[in-house]
C-alpha cells in the first residue's frame, strides 16, 4: 500500500520547518507518524518511543539550529524523527540494515548528530561536557539533553544532575515523561514523577502558602523560622519539581508534549533563562498508532510486522534462549524458596515476566540501574538467598566494578544470566555482546559457562543455582536451537564434552551456540576428506585443561570458534594455557576482530567477519591444502 503524505514530501531539512504555518505542523506530525509506521513495519526497529516524540522533535528543530546547537538524545532509539528531519528521509528505508543508517545517533552519519548514544542515562553528562567546552571556548550555542523518565533512574543521570546544578551553566534538560522505559517504570522516582503528573492544585497551594508566610507579623525569630520550615514542608508536599530545584535546576512543567505551539513557546523562553533548566514534558508512547498506544512495551522494539494487526511478518515458533532461562528459573524457584530474580527494567526482554507473575515477592525490578542491581544481588546473597540477575551482555558492562568488588571479591553466590551475548544484529555497536568473555575471564572466583543449545542452558541454570560462588552463563539472542544426533551429557564443573569424532586432522573447540555451526563445518570437512573432532567447551572458566591438552596432542591443527572479541577471548586463553603446559601448537582463533562491529543482520555480519559456516570451512580446508570450498550449502 502506497501512502500519500501531504506535507512530509516538502521537508528535507530543518530549515523547511520554519516555512510552515502552525496548522501545517499538525498535518506534518500526522504524516511523520504514518511514515514511521510504514517504514518500521518493513525494516523493524524502535517504534513506540519515536511515535511519542514527534511534536517534541518538531519543536526542537523549529526553535534550535542543530548544525550549531547541540541536541543529545539519551539512549537514542527515539531519534528517528530527528533523522527524518535532518536530510535522512530518503535513506530511512535502510535504517538498521547493513550499510544503511543506524537506529541511533551517529556523529559520522550527520552533522546534526553531536554525540553517539545507545545506552541509557548518558545524555546529561555528555551535554554538560559540551556546555562546559562551549563556555571555555566562549561560544554561544545552546545545549539540550532529552532524557526519558526511565533513563532518569540511572545513577549516572543523578550524578550529572548534581554536577550540572552546581555548575550553573546554561543547559536545558528535557525530561520526556511517557511513564515507561521499555517495560513499566518502577521505583521511588517513578512515584515522584507520578505525583507531579497528577497534581492539579500545586500552583494555588504554593501561592497561598507563600502569601501566608510573607504576611506573618515579625513577632520573633522562632515564629519566622517555624514559618520557613512550614513553607519547605508544604513545598515538598505540593510543589512539583522540588527535587530538581534542590539540585540547582529551574523546573518548568509539566507541559503537554503533543502541543507543538506550547512546546515552542516554552523552549524559546528557556533559551533566554540563565543556568540549568529542567523542562518536564508529558508524552504518550506509541501515539498515533492504536496498537502501539495499547501495547507500548510490545512495540518498543519490533521486527517487521503487519500494520493492520501488528503481528510479525515471520513469527518464530521456536523457544528463545531468554524463554528457556525464564522458564527454568520458575521451575527452580518452585523447589527452592531462596531463589530470587532481578532485572534492570527488562523483565520481558530477559524472559522474567512469568517469574514475576509466579513469585511477585521474589522478583525485583530495580529500574535502569545495573550497578545497583549487581550490588543489590550481592546483599541478598550475603543474607543467604540465591539471586539470579538476568541482563543483556552489553548492559552488564556498566556494572563491571560491582561484579568485581561486591560479588566476586566476597565470593558470593550470585548467578549472572547474560542474555544477548555475541552479535545481536541490527542495533549495532552499542548493543553487541562481544566483550563479556574478555572482561569477565580475569576476575577471580568467577565461573563462566556457555550452553550449546536450550537443553544445556536449562541444565547450566540448574547447576548454577546450586553452586557456592559467583557464576555467569552467557547465551545469545534468538532461538534456542535443538541439535540432532548429539548426546547431552550431564553438567560437571569445569568439564567439556566431545560432540563429534571424525579424524585427527583438525581439533575444533567451539564456544556456546557456535557448536551448531561447528557440527556442520565438521560434516563439510568430512566431504573434503579432512578428519575433525569437535569439542564443546561448556566451561570457559575453569577450562577442561586435561581434555584440551590430550586432544591437542592428537591433532595436527587447532581451531577455536567464538562470538567474542579475539583479544582476551577463549582462543587467547587456550593458547596461553597450552604454552604454560609446554604444548607448542598454534591456536587459530575464529572470532571477532579488534573493531566495533557495525549494525546488520547476524548472518551478514558472520559472513563479513569470517564466522559463517562457509567461511570457516573454507579457511580450515585451505589450511590443509584441500580444494577451496565453493558454494557450500548446508541445511
Amino acid at each position: 500500500m502506497i501512502r500519500m503524505y501531504k506535507i512530509l514530501e516538502q521537508i528535507n531539512s530543518p530549515e523547511d520547518l520554519k516555512k510552515l504555518k502552525s496548522n501545517e505542523m499538525k498535518i506534518l506530525a500526522e504524516d511523520i507518524r504514518r511514515f514511521l509506521v510504514d517504514s518500521v513495519s518493513k525494516t523493524g526497529g524502535h517504534l513506540a518511543s519515536n511515535l511519542g516524540v514527534v511534536e517534541l522533535t518538531l519543536a526542537l528543530h523549529t526553535v534550535f539550529n542543530t548544525l550549531e546547537d547541540k541536541i543529545i538524545w539519551d539512549v537514542g532509539h527515539q531519534s528517528y524523527v530527528h533523522k527524518i528531519l535532518t536530510d535522512r528521509k530518503s535513506q530511512f528505508h535502510t535504517i538498521r540494515q547493513y550499510k544503511g543508517i543506524s537506529g541511533f545517533p551517529k556523529r559520522y552519519e550527520s552533522p546534526h548528530d553531536h554525540f553517539d548514544t545507545g545506552h541509557s542515562s548518558t545524555s546529561i553528562s555528555a551535554a554538560l561536557g559540551l556546555a562546559s567546552a562551549r563556555d571555555l571556548s566562549k561560544d554561544k550555542y545552546s545545549v539540550v539533553a532529552i532524557i526519558g523518565d526511565g533513563a532518569l533512574t540511572g545513577g549516572m543521570a543523578f550524578e550529572a544532575l548534581n554536577h550540572a546544578g552546581q555548575s550553573k551553566r546554561n543547559l536545558i534538560v528535557i525530561l520526556n515523561d511517557n511513564e515507561m522505559s521499555i517495560s513499566q517504570n518502577v521505583g521511588g522516582l517513578s512515584n515522584y514523577l507520578n505525583k507531579i503528573r497528577t497534581n492539579t492544585v500545586y500552583s494555588k497551594v504554593k501561592g497561598d502558602v507563600e502569601s501566608l508566610i510573607t504576611n506573618i507579623p515579625a513577632i520573633g525569630k522562632t515564629v519566622i523560622r517555624t514559618a520557613g520550615k512550614a513553607k519547605d514542608c508544604i513545598k515538598y508536599l505540593f510543589v512539583p519539581g522540588a527535587l530538581f530545584e534542590e539540585l540547582g535546576f529551574k523546573y518548568i512543567g509539566p507541559i503537554d508534549g503533543h502541543n507543538y505551539s506550547e512546546i515552542c513557546k516554552v523552549l524559546k523562553n528557556c533559551k533566554n533563562i540563565s543556568g540549568p533548566i529542567l523542562l518536564h514534558v508529558m508524552t504518550q508512547k506509541g501515539k498515533g498508532y492504536p496498537l502501539a498506544e495499547k501495547f507500548p512495551d510490545k512495540f518498543h522494539g519490533v521486527n517487521p510486522f503487519k500494520i493492520e494487526t501488528g503481528q510479525p511478518l515471520s513469527a518464530s515458533t521456536s523457544v528463545s534462549y531468554s524463554e528457556v532461562a525464564g522458564n527454568t528459573l520458575v521451575a527452580c524457584a518452585e523447589k527452592d524458596k531462596k531463589i530470587v530474580a532481578i532485572t534492570a527494567a527488562m523483565p520481558a526482554g530477559t524472559g522474567l515476566s512469568n517469574f514475576a507473575k509466579c513469585f511477585p515477592k521474589r522478583f525485583f525490578d530495580v529500574g535502569i540501574a545495573e550497578q545497583h542491581a549487581v550490588t543489590f544481588a550481592a546483599g541478598m546473597a550475603a543474607s543467604g538467598y540465591k539471586p539470579c540477575f538476568a541482563v543483556y551482555s552489553t548492559f552488564l558492562q556498566r556494572a563491571y566494578d560491582q561484579v568485581i568488588h561486591d560479588v566476586c571479591l566476597q565470593n558470593l553466590p550470585v548467578v549472572f544470566l547474560i542474555d544477548r551475548a555475541g552479535l545481536v544484529g541490527n542495533d549495532g555497536e552499542t548493543h553487541h555482546g562481544s566483550f563479556d568473555i574478555s572482561f569477565l575471564s580475569p576476575i577471580p572466583n568467577l565461573t563462566i559457562m556457555a550452553p550449546k543449545n536450550g537443553w544445556e542452558l536449562q541444565k547450566m541454570i540448574e547447576f548454577a543455582v546450586q553452586y557456592h560462588g559467583p557464576i555467569a552463563i552467557r547465551y545469545p539472542r534468538g532461538s534456542a536451537m535443538t541439535m540432532e544426533n548429539v548426546t547431552n551429557n550431564p553438567i560437571a564443573l569445569g568439564k567439556a564434552e566431545i560432540l563429534y569424532e571424525g579424524g585427527k586432522d583438525a581439533l575444533i573447540i567451539a564456544v556456546g551456540h557456535m557448536n551448531t555451526s561447528a557440527l556442520k563445518i565438521c560434516e563439510a570437512l568430512k566431504e573434503k576428506e579432512i578428519g575433525s573432532t569437535l569439542c564443546n567447551l561448556r566451561f570457559i572458566k575453569p577450562m577442561d585443561e586435561a581434555m584440551l591438552i590430550k586432544q591437542a596432542k592428537n591433532h595436527k591443527k587447532i581451531y577455536v570458534i567464538e562470538d567474542n572479541a579475539k583479544i582476551g577471548g577463549v582462543g587467547e586463553q587456550i593458547q596461553a594455557m597450552f604454552n604454560n603446559n609446554k604444548i607448542f601448537k598454534e591456536v587459530y582463533t575464529l572470532g571477532l576482530p579488534d573493531v566495533f562491529v557495525e549494525h546488520g543482520d547476524v548472518s551478514t555480519l558472520y559472513h563479513l567477519y569470517g564466522l559463517s559456516i562457509e567461511e570457516i570451512a573454507k579457511k580450515i580446508s585451505e589450511d590443509f591444502e584441500s580444494k577451496i570450498i565453493k558454494n557450500i550449502r548446508i541445511r
